[in-house]
């Protein structure tokens, strides 16, 4: 039965194997590792394992088969389950369980594992114990192919299959022959499109706004939906604003620097930017003045583009939700209103002159200010080679990424950032995933908090030649500096700030990991590809890196007062 499960997995397109070491999980770990199908790869942390499971669907964009033993091991593989869910990731995660009539009875090593991770998975399913009746193979066959297809329907997501198992667990290499034919059930995708009729009608309706605005959320990077866009831009001149997560640098007009200047915006700016039509697709945004901006300026209308999923009120004014790819709305979309005769030209002026005033401040900004975690990322974001991936950690990294923000010259960079739930906890593990599926170089910055606590994502005896790590190590979270709520408390220094005396260097002499201290200045070769994964540490102080922040945000401040004029309209 589980050869067959295996080799089903084969059949529907699965390639990938994350395996946890356990022996109640043995019987799955021979049945998959026997395939040769399947590139298989264990890992000994369950919490890092899942992270670079979900790393590995996320850049293959194909289901990630996930298993470990029964007990603990399932809770561990939660907080990527959830990042995962809400990233719309596909993961098959399969937990090895105790029989039914052991849980509650103090055996060894068992939890209640049903419905482990609750809903933040697509579905839970479990596998018969016992095998006598002939009706189990084929029960089991219908189950595993309704995971693994839900798992790609609609909004993607993670299934999770647990698997009671008794003893014997292990069985001969022998055993695993079985030529019978494994049945599989294929979901047909349908391509969503809407009437002729609700075609016109969302055509007619977009003469009744003078203001239509854009704003693309967290989305993998597709050149595809950058053309339509490019040709959608050209007949109308509909702004288009977002964040570094909306992996739409590519457009030569993609207004990338909206948490800048909106922070700093004064009223009567933020009064001409107020969109008529707010048009959105994509997960969330990391740029939280845009989000602030577009619920304290609600537009008359609120269209969200998404095909499946629960409804998502961002920005608290949604007043339609249209079930069509962003590709194939503005591609029909794009015909219809040069039909209408209309365009948007003066609106479009007003966002790209914030964009240009921004880059200008951002740019003089660290002519002046060369020193200091800041500039490094913006050297390093400004280096990047094409194509790779940048990685961001949560919290700083995440954040100074998106105020230095990629140029359209960078189309072949892709951002990824575990925002789903935001979490520090997997960020090199994810990393590390897509390292392992992928040729080109995978860029991660992050901060010490997310990088130590995640150190065992080089608990592993794969190589990793195209991982290169930025980290920024202020020893401690600087946030909480930042931050007016924790950094006023006088238990900051010791309960939100968190010192830790660890480096990098030590780091990478455990893990046998390449080393270079960023304050040399040496680091041309970072992204050279070879050997293992680089590790580039900057070693610098919380109150340098917080004046210089700060020091920005008066730069951006004092360069708005001055360089924007705009009329309330």
């Amino acid at each position: 039965m589980l050869n067959n499960l295996a080799r089903l997995c084969v059949l529907k397109g699965i390639r990938n194997v994350v395996l946890c070491p356990g022996s109640r999980s043995a019987p799955l770990t021979l049945a998959f590792s026997r395939n040769k199908d399947l590139a298989c790869r264990t890992f000994s942390d369950e919490r890092s394992a899942a992270f670079i499971a979900m790393g590995i669907a996320q850049q293959t964009d194909t289901p990630v088969v996930l298993v470990c033993t029964s007990g603990s091991a399932g809770y561990n593989f939660a907080p990527a389950v959830a990042e995962a869910f809400f990233q719309q990731i596909p993961l098959v995660v399969i937990t090895a369980d105790r029989p039914r009539e052991w849980i509650d009875q103090f055996d060894g090593q068992t939890i209640r594992q049903s419905d482990l991770y609750g809903k933040h998975v697509k579905r839970f399913f479990e596998l018969p114990q016992d095998h006598d009746h002939p009706d189990t193979d084929w029960y089991t066959n219908r189950m595993v192919n309704e995971a693994i297809n839900l798992s790609q329907t609609g909004a993607k997501g993670p299934v999770h299959i647990n698997a009671p198992f008794r003893e014997p667990l292990y069985s001969s290499e022998g055993d695993i022959v079985n030529l019978e034919p494994v049945r599989v059930i294929e979901q047909v995708h349908g391509v969503s499109n809407l009437s002729e009729q609700q075609w016109t009608s969302l055509a007619d309706s977009l003469t009744g706004f003078d203001k239509i605005l854009i704003v693309p959320g967290q989305n993998p990077h597709d050149t595809g939906l950058s053309q339509v866009l490019i040709d959608a831009h050209t007949r109308t001149s509909w702004p288009v604003a977002g964040d570094i997560l909306s992996n739409l640098h590519d457009l030569p007009f993609f207004v990338r620097h909206t948490d800048t200047f909106l922070a700093q915006a004064p009223k009567n700016l933020t009064t001409a930017l107020r969109p008529d039509l707010l048009i959105t697709f994509g997960k969330s945004l990391v740029a939280k003045n845009l989000k602030l901006f577009l619920r304290s300026h609600p537009p008359k209308a609120h269209w969200h583009l998404q095909v499946a999923g629960d409804t998502a009120d961002t920005y608290q004014g949604l007043t339609k939700i249209i079930p069509l790819e962003p590709q194939t709305f503005f591609t029909r979309l794009n015909d219809l209103a040069i039909a209408k005769q209309k365009t948007w030209i003066d609106y479009e002026e007003r966002w790209q002159q914030c964009e240009r005033e921004s880059l200008n401040g951002v740019d003089t900004f660290f002519k002046a200010h060369p020193d200091g975690e800041f500039s490094l990322v913006s050297r390093v974001m400004q280096a990047l080679t094409s194509p790779s991936n940048l990685h961001l950690a949560n919290s700083m990294a995440v954040r100074y990424a998106n105020h230095i923000g990629l140029q359209s010259s960078q189309a072949n960079v892709s951002v990824f950032a575990n925002r789903g739930t935001s979490g520090i906890d997997g960020c090199t593990s994810t990393a590390v995933g897509h390292s392992l599926a992928s040729s080109i170089p995978n860029i991660l910055i992050t901060g010490d908090l997310a990088f130590f606590y995640d150190r065992n994502a080089f608990w592993h005896n794969y190589p990793l030649p195209n991982l290169i790590i930025v980290l920024l190590n202020n020893h401690g979270g600087i946030i909480f500096n930042l931050i007016d709520g924790p950094s006023r408390q006088p238990e900051a220094e010791e309960f939100f700030i968190t010192r830790q005396k660890l480096n990098g260097r030590s780091l990478a002499a455990e893990f046998g990991l390449t080393y270079s201290d960023a304050s040399t200045g040496h680091w041309n070769d970072l992204f050279a590809l070879g050997g293992n994964a680089k590790i580039l540490e900057l070693d610098s102080s919380q109150q340098l890196n917080k004046k210089i922040f700060e020091e920005f945000k008066m730069h951006i401040t004092k360069h708005y007062g001055t360089a924007i004029q705009l009329e309330t309209r």
